[in-house]
């Protein structure tokens, strides 16, 4: 399975914000994809690094002001698309059954869904982690998953943003879980080769570690996308990751 480094630019970026993508290294043994904001969707579509959008209507038209559908990434030329982001579920109230059918719009129109799961600091310390996970693994998936449909992130929402990491043990513990989670309910052989991604304060520092823990099969990257650096690092970590396994 080929490793994905997902950029998530979320409301940054501009028309010269393009250059960036230019000075990325080839992607070498990895997929990269990079979701701009919906305005520099069919701007940078079409070159050597994929793009996707940050977030899709479950309907393909209608009437709902300020939203995008599906359809329209993919007519941008966009590949995929990221729901439930923790920032889309505590900013505009998103529940698991949203997340769900916006993934189902995300299948329609022939992109891949990046589902983001995670729990919150406070359900940490509670112990509840795998129980808040499971939970949004069971309302947030579509029936009818396969591993080119479907990425999973686990995104820490303590370690969003905040410089903090959990340990390369706690990452292992729920991607774990994640992948006999979907195995129980897609089988063992569809849920092999869904990708599960780290998300998370990922950064050129840690992304080698991230990325040799069993089970991590890429990461989604925020802040450190930003920065062809940055992103160019932990891009050449996915790489680095992949040729160690072959």
């Amino acid at each position: 399975m080929r490793k994905l480094v997902a950029g998530n630019w979320k409301m940054n970026g501009l028309a010269a914000s393009a250059a960036m993508l230019d000075a990325l290294p080839e992607p070498d043994g990895v997929d990269v994809l990079v979701c701009p904001p919906a305005t520099l969707l069919a701007r940078l579509a079409g070159g050597r690094i994929a793009v996707g959008g940050q977030d899709c209507h479950p309907e393909p038209s209608g009437a709902h002001t300020g939203d995008i559908a599906a359809e329209m990434i993919a007519d941008a030329g966009g590949t995929a698309v990221i729901v439930g982001h923790s920032e889309r579920r505590a900013d505009h109230g998103e529940t698991d059954a949203l997340v769900a059918a916006k993934a189902a719009a995300a299948w329609r129109a022939g992109l891949m869904a990046i589902v983001c799961v995670g729990e919150t600091e406070a359900e940490r310390d509670a112990g509840r982690t795998l129980g808040r996970i499971g939970d949004q693994l069971a309302g947030s998936l579509p029936e009818g998953a396969t591993g080119a449909r479907l990425a999973v992130a686990y995104e820490p929402v303590w370690a969003i943003g905040t410089g903090r990491t959990p340990s390369l043990e706690e990452i292992a513990e729920v991607h774990d879980f994640i992948r006999e989670t979907l195995a129980r309910r897609f089988g063992a052989g569809t849920a092999g080769g869904i990708r599960l991604l780290y998300g998370g304060s990922v950064k050129p520092g840690n992304a080698a570690a991230i990325f040799a823990v069993p089970n991590v099969d890429g990461a989604l990257v925020g802040g450190a996308s930003l920065a062809a650096a940055d992103f160019g690092a932990i891009i050449a970590a996915g790489a680095g990751a992949a040729r160690a396994v072959s």
